[in-house]
């Protein structure tokens, strides 16, 4: 049996909201009620797969949002080729 670590303030990780969106962000915090996000893309369907893509053109990149938990359907570790793809598109740094 596969034992996965849960989510921790740091980490990336992946919402799926709602709407429908799903969206990968870096945790900074999480209460009740709330979850405090920075650097949140979304994913996108490109012609040569998936891509990430600005959660909100209208705010600096280098936001925090809070999302309310009620818009949350679930949240999760990213997947680690996900994650290195998210840490390229948001620092520049290649794993």
């Amino acid at each position: 049996m596969l034992i996965e670590t849960p989510y921790k303030n740091g980490d990336t990780i992946s919402l799926k909201l709602s709407s429908g969106e799903e969206v990968v962000a870096r945790l900074e915090e999480e209460k009740e009620g709330e979850l405090k996000i920075s650097k949140p893309l979304m994913l996108t369907a490109t012609q040569e797969g998936f891509g990430l893509a600005p959660f909100m053109f209208t705010v600096s990149p280098e936001s925090n949002i809070v999302l309310n938990t009620d818009n949350v359907l679930c949240v999760v570790k990213t997947e680690e080729t996900m994650a290195n793809q998210y840490l390229q598109n948001t620092t520049g740094i290649s794993v």
